[in-house]
């Protein structure tokens, strides 16, 4: 067995209030999903993340805010949208622990992939603002790690997300070791991600933002990753793959005006898998993002796992 999942029952303990999308049902939603898969799966070991790991993408100062501000009861992080409750700095601390579980165990080749179903997403939060559902960068944190721990020279971050994962180009966007690729829906909360914005400084042509109206299905997406992602990819020569895996992309999400099917997800992923085979020993980490119709939530993860398990 090659492919692992990251579970954890405390993933659904985050709990922003009621009628609130990023909403504990996600988790349920998604481990209801994989249940019949699980078989075929490995599951990765989950733990909290160091502070010190955490630091890899933001700063002290952040962190310890992020904590007193849960700690002090307060209903929204002081930094930016971000809805928590007394749980949430643990939930998020443990989201990011099992995502670089996940890291060590395809790095390391006791897997060759793996999908990370964590709460809360990560896309969206900056080094020193949480925003968006998010309070730190899962993401960002496992490709960090890889450089880090396991001397991954290059990393490809791949956002089909609707939403821009504006966090994670901030942290990546003057730095040229990561290729961070984005198709969202624009103009589009965080109103960010313009094909303009293609790198500063070293980091320079290492961001693809891939910005599409509303309405966009696999007919504009899937040529965007034929034309332009595949490509991207192919040029920079990375060390490991990885998938900001938001599925409020899907068509009929309360938060997007996307129209991909599970079926497209299949696709994407199975697309994705090809290119990891051929640039980097199939090494690929997805990690859950959106994703806010619940059934629909369930039946795209489904999709992508059971591609992942080919």
């Amino acid at each position: 067995m090659t492919t692992g999942l990251l579970l954890d029952p405390l993933y659904a303990d985050h709990d922003p209030g009621p009628g609130h999308p990023e909403c504990p049902g996600r988790y349920a939603a998604v481990t209801r999903a994989v249940s019949g898969l699980l078989p075929k799966l490995v599951a990765i070991p989950v733990r909290a993340a160091e502070v010190s790991e955490i630091e890899l993408c933001h700063p002290l100062r952040y962190i310890e805010t992020a904590r007193a501000d849960v700690a002090a009861g307060l209903d929204a992080l002081s930094t930016g949208d971000t809805d928590i409750c007394p749980a949430s700095y643990d939930v998020a601390v443990r989201a990011v622990g099992g995502v670089l579980n996940a890291v060590d165990a395809v790095m390391s080749g006791k897997l060759k992939r793996a999908f990370c179903a964590v709460r809360p997403p990560g896309h969206h939060a900056r080094p020193s603002q949480g925003m968006g559902f998010c309070l730190f960068n899962n993401i960002a944190l496992g490709a960090r790690h890889a450089q880090k721990q396991h001397e991954a020279g290059r990393v490809v971050i791949v956002d089909w997300d609707v939403h821009h994962g504006n966090g994670t180009q901030d942290i990546f966007y003057e730095d040229g070791s990561v290729l961070f690729v984005s198709t969202h829906q624009s103009p589009w909360y965080p109103f960010t991600g313009h094909a303009e914005e293609t790198g500063g400084g070293k980091g320079k042509d290492c961001t693809l933002n891939i910005p599409l109206a509303a309405g966009a299905g696999m007919t504009e997406i899937g040529a965007a990753f034929q034309d332009k992602v595949v490509p991207a990819i192919a040029k920079f020569k990375p060390d490991l793959i990885m998938i900001s895996a938001g599925f409020d992309s899907r068509v009929d999400d309360p938060l997007g005006r996307f129209r991909l099917t599970d079926a497209d997800f299949a696709t994407l992923t199975q697309l994705l898998m090809k290119t990891a085979d051929e640039h980097c020993q199939g090494r690929l980490v997805s990690i859950l993002e959106g994703g806010y119709n619940l059934d629909g939530l369930a039946n795209a993860v489904t999709a992508h796992v059971t591609s992942l398990l080919a």
